[in-house]
């Protein structure tokens, strides 16, 4: 199988979470069988922050603009078996039309579903999406489930709408040696985002202040001097991929905090949970409908509505938060890894009505 993707990024995994699901998930289809050619926009921020300059077994095709890259576009995307593109890809619209075209089975990931309708609803252009919405894909996969899926086909016109949810490549995150300078009571690992400021400063800031003798470690872009610091909360501007295992290995707990549009939609799971999980860390979270489908409150994962509750978790005694986090990491490892995904996107794209070359394949 060919899979050709047009996203925003896999190249930089800097302010997006974008980078390392593909990663992973690219990985794993690889591992699979299946080639992969992914286009980028090359844009100045990504590329001052890139990380990643090729794919193992396939092609990271990175162009200044679409002018350039058109007819190569359009070559792969005829000798390809699936076209995907997806949310937040800058020349959305120029891919979508193309995809169409192709005669291939074409395909729209909207990995930022919640934000997507917000948008909507609120009247806005969203410059990612083909004018006429989604009716000319044949398989619209989203990042969250539930209502979302019920609102891609009756306000975007989606022929068919599933969930593909975030994962984690095991071989990138997994149990490793604890450093020191992430060592911690409870971490926060997300850039700066003024709808999750709320729940950040209930379970993180708060309980740092109220809890001087234990350290808070904060990791993420776009905090300044508006943020409560309190003198125990040391803060990282930027933990690269790669030491995310480190981060979470020395986080005795860890804190998830989900976006205000993605926890009213619910069936949203961050790809942290999974990482943080998959690194043997406990984690506390948020609370949105759903949930329960990933984790299992109070045995795999601990929730939090209010800065009592998160107090609580951090007070925990470490017998606990080790049950709780070898719960999750086996619930991670047998249902929620990166090989998961790509077996389901698989299965998903060879049982589609216009998938004959699949299934063939």
């Amino acid at each position: 199988m060919k899979l050709v993707i047009f996203g925003l990024t896999v190249s930089s995994s800097w302010g997006n979470g974008h980078a390392t699901l593909w990663r992973g998930l690219i990985r794993a289809l690889e591992g699979r069988g299946v080639k992969v050619v992914f286009f980028e926009r090359d844009v100045p921020y990504y590329a001052h922050h890139r990380d990643l300059w090729t794919l193992p077994a396939g092609d990271l095709v990175l162009y200044p603009d679409w002018d350039s890259v058109r007819e190569r576009a359009r070559a792969e995307a005829r000798s390809a078996d699936v076209v995907m593109v997806t949310s937040y890809c800058p020349d959305g619209r120029q891919a979508s039309a193309l995809a169409a075209e192709s005669g291939r089975q074409a395909v729209f990931y909207d990995m930022d579903t919640p934000v997507t309708l917000a948008r909507l609803s609120a009247g806005e252009s969203v410059d990612y999406l083909p004018v006429e919405g989604l009716s000319g894909f044949d398989l619209v996969l989203s990042y969250t489930g539930g209502e979302a899926l019920v609102r891609l086909q009756r306000d975007l016109g989606a022929r068919r709408a599933l969930p593909l949810y975030g994962h984690v490549d095991p071989a990138a995150h997994r149990p490793v040696p604890a450093d020191e300078r992430y060592g911690c009571d409870l971490s926060y690992l997300g850039t700066y985002a003024a709808d999750r400021q709320p729940a950040v400063n209930a379970f993180f800031a708060e309980p740092a202040r109220l809890r001087p003798d234990k350290r808070f470690v904060l990791g993420g872009s776009g905090y300044d001097a508006s943020f409560p610091w309190v003198d125990n909360i040391f803060f990282f501007d930027h933990v690269p991929p790669g030491e995310h295992p480190a981060f979470f290995a020395s986080s005795k707990l860890t804190l998830n905090v989900t976006r205000r549009d993605m926890a009213q939609m619910g069936y949203c799971p961050s790809g942290r949970l999974f990482e943080a999980a998959a690194c043997g860390t406990p984690i506390l979270t948020d609370v949105w409908e759903g949930l329960e489908l990933f984790f299992e409150p109070g045995r795999e994962i601990l929730t939090a509505t209010s800065t009592d509750e998160a107090l609580a978790a951090v007070d925990l005694a470490p017998g606990d938060l080790a049950a709780i986090a070898r719960a999750a990491r086996e619930r991670t490892l047998d249902q929620h890894t990166s090989d998961h995904r790509a077996a389901e996107l698989i299965d998903i794209l060879a049982r589609s009505p216009t998938a004959t070359d699949l299934e063939r394949a």
